[in-house]
Formats: structure tokens, C-alpha cells, sequence
């Protein structure tokens, strides 16, 4: 991968995390079938990855910039961000229909999308176990696809189970606390609450997340990073001008202060692997429950 392709993978990637927000009821919009189902764009990168994973690549004509795995999805024309989509640039693939991740945007573009009589499926974005199953069954159901989606769901159902119950035997008073870090621009914190994809990742892991009281992501004040007391620091893996050098981050006064600063205890991951919630998050689970418990998530 190119290093231009690797920024605009990890600036895209972190914006979606950014602007993610609690899934809400959009299964039955998304639970629709597309009629012509041979020029579809695909928008959101783990809508991608269902695609691929179901074998059906063959019907996609584009994707969207967060679309990043795998490798053979750089090879479909790019519809840009789908949280700053161009109704010009989505028209412009001539799709036959549009499966688009929910929370896709601005809502001007998607009114546009909708009036242009385009079938456009709204699919759901669950941050949990369930909800990734979710997303699978309503990709392949509208794609014509549903036995396969059915097969595909049962073996990521089994792989997640597998990977959640390697850190059932952890007590609740020896759960890592876990620390997101979206970024630390201008030496700000910009940490995950509770309805994301990185509090999902880390419940599923059997960590706690180390920040509560809001949803969202926001920027933590000093005081706030050090009274979380982080065992550990999760950041996504990345390039560019977001990215946070290990020199940066010990160097901050409030993570200098907290458990996983003092053990410079710090996990990254690659952004679509870690919060993607699709086919893969079983792997990173895994990964990642390893990476705090060591041999106790391996019993």
C-alpha cells in the first residue's frame, strides 16, 4: 500500500471512528432488498468486507474512502467519505443501488441520493457481538444473498463466542481499565465513552472502559485522564499528521501519572481491524485479550 493510500485510509478511519455514534433503529430500513443487485456501491468499510467475505465482490461497482480491506477493494472507484459524501460522486458510478453504513452523510447528500430513485439500504452499525450478525444478515439479504450471510453469521458467531470466552474466568476486580486515544492534538486528549466502536471492542475483550459519563467521543481534561487510572492505552495504528509518537504520548504530564503511562503499557492496533465491526473483529478480540491478560486469556 502506498503511503498516500495509507494516510487517507488512517484520516478517514479515525474521522468515522470520531463521529460514530449508538446504533439505533434502522434494521428494518436496511432489512429491504435491492432489485438490480449488479452495479452496487458499497459505503462504509464494513459493509466492504461482508461483501467480500460472502463472495458477492462481484456485484460491487464502488466504495467509499473507509473501505480500505481488503486489498482488492482499492482496485473500485472511490466515492469519498461517507460522512461527506457527493451526491455527484456517488451518481457519477451509475450504481444500481446503494448500501450505505448508518450514519452515512451529510443528510442533504443522502436526500439527494433517495430523490435520484437509486434503492438506498441503511444498513445498522451495532458496536457488540449481536450486532455485527446483524450487519452481516442485512448485507446479505440485500444482496440476494442470505444463505450465505447465514453461513457467514454462524462462523463469526462461533469465532467471537470463541474469542469473548477467553476472558470469562477474569474476576471483575482484575478487568483492565482501558484507555482509548482517538488523538492528542495540541497535547488534548480525545477519548472514547460508552456507545462507540472502541468501548465496544474493549467490553468484548473484557476490559472496562477507563472514561464514563458521556457518549461519544470528547476531549478529557488533565484531571480527568489521570483519575481514570488506565492499566492500559489503546490507540489505533496510523500515519500522518494524527498520529502520536510514543515520546509524545509518555511525555503527556496526565498519562505520565496513570498506571499505564508509569508500565508504558500501550496497545495499537490497525484502525479498520479494531473498530471495523465486520468478519475480522473476532481476530482482534482475540488479539486484543491477549494483549491485556497475557497467558490467563489463553486458559
Amino acid at each position: 500500500m502506498s503511503t498516500t493510500q495509507r494516510l487517507a485510509r488512517a484520516a478517514a478511519l479515525g474521522l468515522s471512528v470520531m463521529l460514530s455514534a449508538t446504533a439505533v433503529g434502522f434494521a428494518e430500513e436496511g432489512a429491504s432488498v435491492l432489485a438490480d443487485k449488479s452495479r452496487v456501491a458499497s459505503v462504509g468499510g464494513s459493509i466492504t468486507e461482508i461483501v467480500y467475505a460472502l463472495g458477492e465482490e462481484g456485484k460491487l461497482v464502488a466504495r467509499d474512502s473507509t473501505s480500505v480491506y481488503p486489498e482488492a477493494a482499492f482496485k473500485l472507484p472511490d466515492v469519498g467519505y461517507l460522512r461527506a459524501l457527493s451526491p455527484e460522486g456517488v451518481l457519477s458510478v451509475n450504481p444500481s443501488g446503494i448500501l450505505a453504513l448508518q450514519g452515512s452523510g451529510p443528510k442533504e447528500a443522502i436526500d439527494v441520493l433517495k430523490k435520484a430513485s437509486i434503492p438506498f439500504i441503511v444498513v445498522p452499525d451495532g458496536f457488540s457481538h449481536q450486532g455485527i450478525l446483524d450487519k452481516i444478515r442485512v448485507v446479505g439479504k440485500a444482496l440476494g444473498a442470505d444463505a450465505k450471510a447465514e453461513t457467514l453469521a454462524a462462523e463469526v458467531d462461533k469465532q467471537l463466542g470463541e474469542a469473548e470466552a477467553l476472558t470469562t474466568a477474569i474476576p471483575a476486580g482484575e478487568r483492565k481499565r482501558v484507555l482509548f486515544i482517538l488523538s492528542m492534538q495540541g497535547g488534548k486528549i480525545l477519548s472514547s465513552g460508552s456507545d462507540t466502536a472502541a468501548a465496544g471492542i474493549i467490553a468484548l475483550a473484557g476490559g472496562v472502559n477507563a472514561v464514563e459519563g458521556f457518549s461519544g467521543y470528547k476531549q478529557l481534561t488533565d484531571e480527568a485522564a489521570i483519575t481514570a487510572k488506565p492499566d492500559v492505552i489503546l490507540m489505533m495504528d496510523r500515519d500522518g499528521g494524527l498520529a502520536v509518537d510514543d515520546s509524545d504520548l509518555y511525555g503527556h504530564p496526565a498519562i505520565a501519572s496513570t498506571p499505564a503511562g508509569q508500565a508504558k503499557n500501550l496497545i495499537r492496533m490497525d484502525a479498520a481491524y479494531l473498530l471495523g465491526f465486520g468478519p475480522r473483529t473476532a481476530g482482534a478480540v482475540k488479539a486484543l485479550a491477549i494483549a491485556f491478560y497475557g497467558d490467563a486469556a489463553k486458559k
